[in-house]
């Protein structure tokens, strides 16, 4: 068991090592136009990764992400602008001190953007999780409009509808994909851990699980106080990556996308979450040639702007129809399920015996 477990950790550390590999090639290689589709793809995987901790693994139906990614990306943007920049950026009100005299660097940004967010998480849960179901959903969706309303009217803070704007381009491959890892390995261990376990057991029957002793509230302000933080880091993260920031950003268009995200790569499976990012990323760049104008034979057809958000609604209908669980559902990838699939690892597996 324990030549098992030492086993994985290695060729989970051997996969990083790769990833990596192929990030440094990316610098090298690729255009920028791609490495920034990798820098979202990276973010959108960190916000679906921890909705999913809330929404599949927990099985609270939250629609707070637009909130907490607002809250942190905000955070992060007001930490690293200098003050002179703050000067000239709010020229309605000026910015409230100590605001107006602190800029720290963007690592230090990143992590007060997680604490605040998740301080706000922190607070939020204990009027949100005394209600249930359909309720919880309209508590929270109503939070991210308070949020929105708040930023778009907190002149001193926010600039209101002007918003945040010249941020510093700091977001790299390195801080979104570095990132995007840590989350999964710190979600991965917290998913397999007895906290994990009383998550999963409130997702399917929250009374059963406080009469086995899970304190139930507890388990979900856990969730989502979890989530509060690595979706805040992750607004921080956009905010550097976009270097502009206004209320009208953050509305709950943000979290339809990722509830799209989650329930077609399987809602309760981190695996699913990372699959189902990734396509949205990159599938939704790729459909563009849908709208072009096209030549079939003798045909012209014009290009059709909108056209690719058809048939992605398309696809994702036959994924109703033909996957109703998802992608993955709720499977999770394993190293024993790669490498009993490959020949190598069934070379290793023989060498073994």
């Amino acid at each position: 068991m324990q030549d098992h477990r030492i086993r994985n950790e290695l060729l989970t550390l051997a996969g990083a090592g790769v990833l990596f590999f192929l990030l440094y090639l990316s610098t090298q290689y690729v255009s920028d136009y791609q490495i920034r589709l990798l820098n979202n793809a990276a973010i959108f995987i960190t916000l679906a990764v921890t909705y999913n901790l809330i929404n599949g693994i927990t099985g609270q139906f939250s629609l707070e992400p637009n909130a907490f990614v607002a809250i942190g990306a905000y955070t992060s943007a007001l930490l690293t602008l200098s003050p002179a920049e703050k000067e000239i950026s709010f020229i309605i009100e000026p910015i409230i001190w100590p605001l107006s005299v602190i800029q720290v660097p963007f690592f230090w940004s990143l992590v007060a953007a997680g604490i605040v967010t998740a301080f706000f998480g922190f607070l939020m849960g204990f009027p949100v999780f005394r209600v249930r179901g359909d309720y919880l959903a309209i508590v929270t969706l109503g939070f991210g409009e308070v949020v929105r309303a708040v930023a778009n009217n907190l002149q001193p803070i926010t600039n209101g509808p002007l918003g945040l704007k010249a941020l510093h381009n700091y977001t790299n491959l390195w801080w979104s994909w570095g990132f995007a890892t840590i989350t999964l390995l710190f979600i991965g261990r917290l998913v397999a851990s007895s906290y994990g376990l009383a998550m999963k057991a409130v997702r399917e029957d929250e009374v059963a699980a406080e009469a086995m002793g899970v304190n139930a509230f507890r388990t979900k302000l856990l969730a989502f106080t979890t989530s509060a933080f690595f979706e805040g880091v992750a607004g921080g993260l956009l905010a550097h990556l976009i270097t502009t920031i206004s209320p009208s950003l953050f509305t709950f268009f943000l979290t339809f996308n990722l509830l799209i995200i989650i329930v077609a790569g399987g809602l309760g499976s981190t695996t699913g979450a990372v699959i189902g990012a990734l396509l949205f990323s990159f599938g939704g760049e790729w459909l563009r040639v849908v709208e072009e104008p096209m030549t079939v034979g003798s045909l012209q057809i014009p290009g059709i702007p909108g056209m690719r958000m058809v048939v992605f609604s398309i696809i994702l209908i036959f994924l109703m129809i033909f996957a109703r669980n998802g992608i993955m559902g709720r499977r999770e990838f394993s190293w024993d399920w790669l490498l009993g699939r490959s020949r190598l690892g069934r070379l290793i597996q023989g060498k073994g015996r």
